[in-house]
């Protein structure tokens, strides 16, 4: 049996500092296992007692009958250690910790918390500060959560990883409200030891578990997480992942536009669309889009019939699917003939989308004819049946015909439920119906039924230590910067570097026609700010702008450049900026966006975590509003994406193969050409460890 395994199930369990004051949070365990009749052992463990709910109580861990297989440890910090080195001398397979006052408090708790770990040795650890775990599959209950005082905790097929004890307690109870069943759920707390991935991993491959819903603060091993969810993908478990810590109170400095534009929150959405993971846009949507995943119905496409026996709230709802970007389009004509001849109305009354039937009224066979017509229509690929307060009074009729009519079709159906009607809700949710009480939460969980395939993996880069060898750290010039790129085939301007005045008017000269000037710094890297970059100058333009370019610098108490970049004019182009930073919790992270000096202000950007393959450059450029203008905005001609893509790939490439001394790296503006004319780096900027 694995650590894991004997955590989740375990034959026999140590209850360490439980007490025989059942009102007691420490009295809870205990009676929480007998009260869900776990059928292994329970060994409490209490020096000043002998006997716990009519069990015998053991006064230290070395005198239990035998290595439990988990243990929940109900001590403060100041005991749970001992504690723990205890159990792991005894054999204890895994424990958990639920004492607070660890990582989470200050740097002593920290140390504490690495304490308690290295006395774990090679016992697992879930915690500290956890509220532990509850397995309802086999009725084990290892927690002190308040929320196993429900009455009716039924059975499910979703399972939970909750960072936070209280969000666990919070959807356990609300899911009993409303009639949805729970397979596993688990509080991973400060995760000293087990993590929220190894948590999902291990339920991806649980045979009593068909979604895994995720209450995430952040995570501590970014690829055991992507690999989990590409197995999750693999064997159809769907992921739904409520990420806190979507506001920021600003940037983090960085030197390069993309550390500002690619904010964390940003790069776990980009994580979580290249693993196929659904985000959960609300905490209510943590429970309703699980719900409804449960039932293994999925849209194959976008579009909605919507029945509705009110004709507001059958509006209502329509007007959220289409925010949410869900279609709901008129039914076709073989569809409107059959519901006017079923409902004995007139065509052009019944030919519109949301389909109301509130003059024809309840009656099942009208109620079923209805559904199975919208069913089977090739034009929608799923219904919502808009259940109104006509439904209180018969509503076995209501979920009867919807059951009915959903076992004819593979096509998801879910019920929105507009009066206050809980026990109508839960009614629906026992008998396999997703059932939502507002239309915001059905246009969500419409949006996650429409799955799209989850594309290969990406091929990991090998590092290549010569691609960085020889230079310095900190900020690279933009010479320098453009040379690494150019060497991973990224088309960069034809450019020379000049030390002086005269080398710049001289290069001007060779280049024939009107050139950029630009200073050359590692030490300044948005020259425009300063004055440092001058365009459309004729070659004898070129003196006088380099004595003015080192005039302003001293001004502003500039350092003194290296030298003038002096470089072609490119015309004709679409400025895009093309990026790259290390996130402190996900790692390297490419940016494309709308590019040039207001790439900040506008913000029009796509973001994917590295390593990224060409379908995940294809769909960067499109989640731009810049896509428009690369197509060909109002009779402009279309802009060379192909090359862009190109460029893209090369830049990820160049990122990998530079490794782990690569910071920040940014082509910004990288010109997108007419259509066969490619793509050019006009500035860059590389930043060393």
């Amino acid at each position: 049996m694995t650590a894991l395994n004997a955590l989740l199930r375990p034959r026999s369990v140590a209850v360490i500092g439980a007490s025989a004051d059942a009102s007691k949070m420490t009295g809870r365990p205990v009676g929480y296992l007998q009260k869900y009749a776990f059928d292994g052992a329970i060994w409490p463990v209490n020096p000043r007692v002998e006997t716990i709910a009519g069990l015998r109580c053991y006064p230290d861990v070395a005198s239990l009958p035998d290595a439990p297989d988990a243990a929940i440890v109900l001590l403060g910090p100041d005991r749970a250690e001992a504690a723990v080195r205890d159990l792991a001398a005894r054999g204890c397979k895994a424990a958990i910790v639920l004492a607070s006052g660890y990582g989470e408090a200050n740097e002593d708790g920290a140390r504490r918390q690495q304490a308690l770990k290295d006395a774990a040795g090679s016992m697992r650890l879930l915690g500290p500060n956890t509220i532990g775990l509850v397995n309802l599959t086999d009725g084990i209950m290892l927690s002190a959560t308040g929320a196993l005082e429900v009455a009716d905790l039924p059975a499910g097929r979703i399972s939970v990883v909750s960072q936070s004890g209280g969000i666990l307690g919070s959807l356990l109870s609300r899911a009993a409200d409303r009639g949805i069943g729970f397979a596993k759920l688990v509080s991973t707390g400060n995760e000293a030891d087990l993590d929220s991935s190894d948590l999902i991993e291990h339920l991806v491959e649980d045979d009593a578990t068909d979604v895994i819903a995720v209450y995430m603060e952040g995570l501590r091993r970014p690829e055991a997480f992507k690999r989990a969810a590409r197995r999750a993908a693999e064997l159809g478990k769907p992921i739904v992942v409520y990420k806190v810590g979507r506001s920021e109170s600003g940037a983090r400095a960085a030197t390069s536009h993309t550390g500002a534009l690619a904010g964390a929150d940003r790069v776990y959405d980009a994580l979580f669309r290249q693993v196929g993971v659904i985000r959960a846009g609300s905490f209510t949507d943590l429970l309703d889009i699980p719900a409804a995943l449960v039932a293994g119905r999925r849209m194959a496409g976008e579009r909605v019939a919507i029945l509705t026996s009110t004709g507001g709230a059958g509006t209502l709802l329509a007007d959220n699917c289409g925010i949410a970007g869900i279609e709901v389009p008129p039914p076709d004509d073989i569809t409107t003939e059959r519901l006017a001849t079923l409902l004995n109305e007139d065509q052009a009354a019944i030919g519109r989308n949301p389909v109301d039937v509130t003059l024809a009224g309840l009656r099942p066979d009208l109620f079923r004819g209805a559904i199975d017509a919208l069913l089977e229509s090739p034009g929608y690929d799923g219904v919502v049946v808009v259940i109104g307060s006509s439904a209180l009074a018969t509503p076995d009729i209501v979920a009867g015909a919807i059951v009915e009519c959903q076992a004819r079709s593979n096509k998801p159906v879910l019920a929105y439920v507009s009066p206050h009607a809980p026990h109508l809700v839960r009614l629906l949710n026992g008998k396999g119906i997703p059932a939502f009480a507002t239309p915001e939460s059905c246009a969500s969980v419409l949006r996650a039924l429409h799955r799209r395939p989850l594309p290969p993996a990406p091929e990991a880069i090998a590092v290549d230590e010569a691609v960085l060898a020889g230079l310095p750290a900190g900020n690279l010039n933009e010479a320098e910067s453009k040379a690494i790129f150019a060497r991973f085939g990224m088309p960069v301007t034809r450019e020379h570097v000049a030390a002086d005045a005269d080398a710049a008017a001289a290069a001007a000269h060779a280049f024939g026609g009107e050139v950029v000037l630009k200073i050359l710094s590692r030490a300044i890297a948005h020259k425009s700010d300063l004055g440092g970059v001058r365009v459309g100058l004729t070659a004898e333009q070129v003196p006088d702008a380099c004595a003015t370019m080192l005039e302003t610098l001293r001004a502003a108490g500039a350092p003194t450049p290296e030298g003038f970049l002096v470089q072609e004019r490119i015309r004709g182009g679409i400025e895009m900026i093309l990026g790259f930073h290390r996130d402190p919790q996900l790692g390297p992270v490419i940016l494309l966006g709308a590019g040039g000096v207001a790439a900040e202000l506008f913000q029009d950007t796509a973001l994917r975590v590295l390593p990224i393959t060409r379908a995940d450059a294809e769909a960067m450029v499109g989640e731009l509003k810049a896509a428009r203008l690369l197509r060909g905005w109002r009779g402009g001609a279309p802009a060379d994406i192909a090359a862009l893509i190109d460029a893209v790939m090369a830049f990820a490439t160049m990122a990998g193969a530079a490794g782990e001394r690569l910071l920040e790296a940014e082509i910004n503006p990288l010109f997108v050409l007419p259509e066969g004319a490619g793509v050019r780096a006009v500035d860059g900027l590389v930043v060393l460890r």
